[in-house]
C-alpha cells in the first residue's frame, strides 16, 4: 500500500509518518527540507526565490512518489498532490509571475501524466492532519528551524496564516485516493502515546475498511 500525509506546516506530518512507518513496517519518504539548498533563501527573500524552490520541491517529491511507487508498502510525510497550492499562494502574494505559474502547471501535469503509467497510479490512503492556527504556530516554534521563526520574522505569521487557509478547500476538493482526516489538536499524537495510539488505529480501521489491511 501507499500512504500519503497532508496538513499545513507544523501539522505533525513528519511525526506520524515515522510513526506510521513504524508501525506498518514501511518504508518513510520524508519532505526534502533539512538539505534543501532553497528553503531559507525563499524565506529571505520570497519574490527571488518562490519559483525556484516550488521547482525544487516539485522535482524531489516526484523522485519520492515514483520510487514509492515502484516499491510495496510506503509512507510520504507530504506528496505531489498538496504542491500547486504553495505555487498558488505564492501567485497570489505577487511572488510568481503568471508565465511562471503556467509553465509549474504545464510541468505538474506531465509528471502527473508519467505517474499514471507507473505499476501503482494513485495513493491508496490520504491521511490530512488538521490543526488549529495556534497548534501550527506552536509547533513551528518547537522544532527550532531558524528561518521558520516569526520571532525573528514576523512578516511570517500572516504567511502561515494564508497557508493555514488554503488547507480545507485543498482537502475538500482532493479527489485522487480515499482519504481520512485526523484532528491534530485534539489528538496530539506528538506528545501523547496513547493518543499515538488512538491515531493508527483509526488508520488500521480505514485500511481495513479499503480491504488494506487484514
Amino acid at each position: 500500500m501507499l500512504i500519503v500525509l497532508a496538513g499545513t506546516i507544523g501539522a505533525g506530518k513528519s511525526s506520524l509518518a515515522k510513526a506510521l512507518g513504524a508501525h506498518l513496517g514501511t518504508e518513510v519518504f520524508y519532505e526534502a527540507v533539512d538539505h534543501n539548498p532553497v528553503l531559507d533563501l525563499y524565506y529571505e527573500n520570497p519574490k527571488k526565490y518562490a519559483f525556484l524552490l516550488q521547482i525544487y520541491f516539485l522535482n524531489k517529491r516526484f523522485e519520492s512518489i515514483k520510487m514509492a511507487y515502484r516499491r510495496d508498502n510506503n509512507v510520504l510525510d507530504r506528496s505531489i498532490f498538496e504542491d500547486e497550492l504553495f505555487l498558488k499562494l505564492n501567485y497570489k502574494n505577487g511572488n510568481v509571475t503568471k508565465t511562471e505559474l503556467d509553465i509549474y502547471k504545464d510541468l505538474l501535469g506531465n509528471m502527473l501524466e508519467e505517474l499514471e503509467g507507473m505499476p501503482k497510479k494513485r495513493p491508496d490512503l490520504l491521511v490530512f492532519i488538521d490543526v488549529s492556527f495556534e497548534t501550527m504556530l506552536s509547533r513551528i516554534e518547537k522544532r527550532g528551524r531558524a528561518f521558520e521563526q516569526i520571532k525573528t520574522q514576523p512578516g511570517l505569521r500572516e504567511y502561515y496564516h494564508q497557508v493555514y487557509h488554503e488547507y480545507p478547500e485543498w482537502y475538500e476538493k482532493y479527489n485522487v485516493s480515499p482519504k481520512i482526516k485526523i484532528d491534530g489538536d485534539q489528538i496530539d499524537f506528538v506528545n501523547n502515546p496513547s493518543d499515538l495510539k488512538n491515531v493508527l488505529d483509526q488508520i488500521d480501521q480505514q485500511l481495513k475498511t479499503l480491504d488494506l489491511l487484514h
